[in-house]
């Protein structure tokens, strides 16, 4: 996993299966066909919170998984 600088996202990783992200709260989501240049978007993101919220969660199904 990869540490973000973030209020609400803990850190990120990506593998074949899409977009693993930890919360602060200690939550784990898997969010499944996010593309790798979405994955990079939110690494580089000024707010890697809001980014997920504008251009990852309205367009690619997930699942909680802790």
């Amino acid at each position: 996993m990869i540490a973000v600088s973030s209020s609400n996202l803990k850190a990120v990783d990506y593998d074949d299966a899409g977009l693993l992200v930890a919360f602060r709260s200690g939550s784990l989501y898997r969010y499944y066909g996010v593309p790798y240049d979405r994955f990079t978007g939110l690494l580089n993101a000024s707010s890697p919170g809001g980014y997920l919220a504008a251009y990852i969660k309205p367009y690619y199904s997930y699942r909680k998984i802790r």
